[in-house]
């Protein structure tokens, strides 16, 4: 899951579900599972939304339809474009672990679930948060051109709609957008400071 964001420029997904829960995005029952594959959980992302009691698609579930079914890859599906409240209910981690193990590197909505939010930037998927009228703008967009692109830009923290050209700024905690930058966890970035946090150990305001 580890990987840089810098800038990202993709069609989206569009999941206009208010109050999307993390038990939606990943049902419980696969909460005991051992493993951290990402495919597993990426196969696990939305799956009682995506598929009936069958285990067959949900044909009128907006990931089932033909303009959104293919698999995220660079440029294509990267992003989504959630309702308010996303990743609403328990902290389970594992629903960020769905998200990045299915590709997605954005998640887009007006509100995150602040657990869900940090959750989502240990897993290298970036939160961003917009106003209310500019998802509703991302909503619309996309469904009049289901191949319309949007822009995230890490660096500068903004996020454009390719097809109108409208832009919002968007907040992030610094150190977190260096890590996700930089592709490193919380022990990537200590590692990368040992030498100054050994100097500040044997030469601080202590000794």
């Amino acid at each position: 899951m580890k990987q840089k964001l810098n800038i990202i420029q993709s069609t989206c997904i569009p999941v206009a579900i208010d109050n999307c829960n993390t038990d939606l995005i990943i049902p419980a029952r696969y909460l005991a599972s051992t493993t951290r594959d990402p495919k597993f959980f990426g196969d696990a992302f939305m799956h009682d939304l995506r598929y009936d009691s069958e285990g067959k698609p949900v044909s009128d579930f907006v990931m089932n339809k033909p303009d959104f079914s293919e698999p995220p890859r660079k440029g294509v599906h990267e992003i989504i474009v959630a309702g308010q409240n996303w990743g609403s209910g328990s902290s389970r981690e594992h629903a960020a672990w769905a998200i990045a193990g299915y590709g997605v590197r954005v998640v887009i909505s007006s509100s995150f679930a602040d657990i869900h939010r940090n959750n989502l930037l240990n897993c290298f998927v970036l939160p961003v948060v917009v106003s209310a009228e500019f998802q509703r703008e991302l909503f619309a967009t996309i469904d009049a051109n289901p191949q319309a692109e949007v822009k995230v830009d890490l660096p500068n923290q903004s996020v454009t709609n390719m097809a109108t050209g409208h832009s919002e700024h968007f907040d992030i905690n610094g150190y977190k957008k260096y890590c996700l930058m930089n592709a490193l966890d919380d022990i990537d970035f200590l590692l990368e400071n040992k030498a100054t946090i050994e100097e500040y150990e044997n030469n601080g305001p202590l000794h």
